[in-house]
């Protein structure tokens, strides 16, 4: 029985690395360097930003780069430009919350990249009961011990969770902590054949089909 819907942010609840590039090109603009090349950006997304950014920006000095990033995220997010959560989505994390299941977000982002969502006000604020982010976790993924400190704080086991992502790193972490895996296909930036195959439980095109997916997942003894 899944009791438990563990979400990752970027490109699955919502789509983010189109965004993201334009954001970190604007605060690079911002510092006198060149941009960054899509294909450098593409390899390197699900990274952590602050370990991805040296190799986005040879040479970058992240202690400028971090705070100016902070006040252009926040603006970005202010003018609806980042992390806008479709509404079906929405409606889709609605009807897990209505099937009984506790719905949390773990991400590879800092707390303050994640600050804005845990504002009582967001609309996630009654739809999720917990996030998990670089702050509050000693391990990040694809280490499957990223999921301890959700775990403990829980109570719940491995097979009572399914974790949703759109990186082959989620996947990793996932399945290394023993909890199926669905892989979220809906950015376009990964196909399948990215994913090793020994991790994904099952895989969506668009993330409201998380839902169908997790009551048929429930139904398979683990």
């Amino acid at each position: 029985m899944i009791k438990a819907v563990v979400i990752d942010v970027d490109d699955t609840l919502c789509m983010t690395e189109a965004s993201s590039f334009e954001l970190e090109n604007e605060v690079l603009a911002a510092m006198g360097r060149p941009p960054i090349e899509r294909a450098v950006h593409l390899t390197t997304w699900g990274e952590p930003l602050l370990a991805a950014m040296p190799k986005r920006s040879p040479g970058l000095d992240l202690e400028v780069f971090s705070p100016l990033f902070q006040t252009t995220m926040e603006r970005h997010v202010a003018e609806g430009r980042l992390d806008v959560i479709p509404p079906e989505n929405l409606a889709a994390l609605d009807e897990l919350v209505l099937s009984g299941r506790t719905v949390m977000l773990l991400t590879s982002r800092t707390g303050p990249e994640v600050r804005h969502m845990l504002e009582p006000d967001h609309v996630l604020a009654e739809r999720i009961s917990g996030v998990w982010h670089r702050d509050n976790t000693r391990h990040g993924k694809p280490d499957p011990r990223a999921f301890d400190e959700l775990l403990a704080h829980t109570g719940l086991s491995p097979s009572q969770c399914v974790y949703v992502g759109d990186s082959p790193g989620d996947a990793i972490a996932a399945g290394g902590a023993g909890m199926a895996f669905v892989a979220c296909l809906q950015s376009g930036v990964r196909g399948l054949g990215d994913f090793d195959e020994r991790y994904v439980t099952a895989s969506i095109a668009a993330f409201p089909e998380v839902v169908q997916v997790v009551e048929e997942l429930s139904r398979i003894p683990r």
